[in-house]
């Protein structure tokens, strides 16, 4: 693509801890493969979405960096360790800063990118988490959505990251693939909408079926 393009920059954060083991990591696989294939069959998405997977468990990183959809490689996601979400908040915030092109006097920059955010539990690195906080909301993003799966993950702490948090009671396959499909369409509707209302506030599409929105 010419470097001219702006890009919509979409960063999935997700949770590869060790309770994430088995059927639930699997989940997550899928989820990826098929999100990408759903924006790979959309038009607009496949022009301006560009996608990143940073995954967090005992460490964070980023496992594939922004890339635009039809080069984009599937990274290897296994689940191991504990839940450095702290960490991956400073991950993404280094991503951010260096890979999202910020406006110049002759070309527009990106658009402000869309962050998902998948986890099961509650983050180890609770002084980095509580660090990292701050300068995340600082970040210019258009938004953050974060959804904690199943019983034990901890909505309090995700709400201190953005009003946005979903809530899935299970971590099924069935549970986890809706919310993969979900986030496809989010990107697939955040694309369409930049082009026709320009600056208007990002719109996503109402949550799952089963979801709960915290209030």
């Amino acid at each position: 693509m010419a470097d001219y393009t702006r890009r919509l920059p979409v960063y999935l954060l997700l949770d590869c801890s060790g309770s994430m083991m088995g059927e639930p990591i699997e989940a997550v696989r899928q989820g990826v493969k098929a999100l990408l294939s759903e924006l790979k069959g959309d038009p607009q998405a496949l022009e301006t979405a560009y996608l990143s997977v940073i995954t967090f468990d005992s460490a964070a990183r980023q496992v594939a960096p922004l890339t635009e959809l039809m080069q984009f490689q599937e990274p290897q996601i296994k689940a191991s360790g504990a839940t450095a979400l702290g960490g991956a908040l400073n991950v993404l915030i280094d991503c951010v800063n260096t890979e999202v092109r910020k406006a110049s006097p002759t070309q527009k920059g990106d658009w402000r990118p869309l962050v998902f955010i998948l986890t099961d539990g509650s983050p180890t690195d609770v002084e980095t988490f509580g660090q990292a906080v701050q300068a995340v909301k600082d970040l210019k993003v258009a938004s953050i959505v974060a959804c904690a799966a199943g019983a034990k993950a901890d909505t309090a702490c995700l709400k201190r990251i953005t009003d946005n948090v979903l809530m899935m009671n299970t971590l099924s396959a069935g549970d986890l693939a809706r919310f993969f499909a979900w986030v496809s369409g989010s990107i697939k509707m955040s694309s369409k909408g930049m082009d026709a209302k320009p600056g208007a506030p990002n719109q996503l599409p109402p949550p799952p079926d089963g979801f709960v929105v915290v209030p």
